[in-house]
């Protein structure tokens, strides 16, 4: 085995992803080294990254890894989809944001919000099921909340006042 220059390793994975259902960055290792590419699992996480792969849900309650394409608005409403499905709660406190997620979907819902650039995150740190958004100040963190609800139509009461009637 040898090593693949870096356009044709990401081409590779990008073909494995449109082509099987891949669910771990070690399937994704074990099929390119059979197809001769001397990789490691740390090349192949920041291959997925730089390559805008996410993983989702599967209709049969699996995960796998896809590409989302940067094209304009078709791949912005994707992204925006992305986050919607995978998010089950929006709350903060005081600057950080905190989201909850289908287990298995943060790292998907964060790399959708982040392609959001939404001027309220200083940064996203994601979990399995969990996004911690840092923001500037309180405000911000109660207006991006209050972005993200929306976004995701969890909440439809988003105020604070309607939020502590229940």
């Amino acid at each position: 085995m040898k090593k693949a220059p870096k356009k044709q390793r990401q081409s590779r994975i990008l073909q494995i992803v449109g082509e099987r259902n891949i669910e771990t960055q070690s399937d994704l290792v074990a099929a390119l080294q059979a197809l001769g590419m001397d990789v490691t699992q740390a090349t192949v996480s920041r291959d997925i990254k730089e390559l805008g792969i996410v993983k989702v849900m599967t209709g049969e309650g699996t995960q796998k890894y896809v590409a989302l394409t940067h094209s304009g608005e078709a791949t912005a409403g994707r992204m925006k989809r992305v986050f919607a499905e995978a998010v089950t709660s929006v709350i903060n406190a005081h600057t950080l944001v905190v989201i909850k997620t289908l287990p298995g979907m943060a790292q998907g819902a964060a790399s959708a919000l982040d392609s959001m650039y939404l001027d309220e995150i200083l940064g996203t740190l994601a979990g399995d099921d969990t996004i911690f958004i840092a923001t500037h100040t309180t405000e911000a963190a109660v207006s991006l909340r209050q972005k993200l609800n929306a976004l995701t139509k969890i909440n439809p009461y988003d105020s604070e006042e309607e939020m502590n009637k229940f």
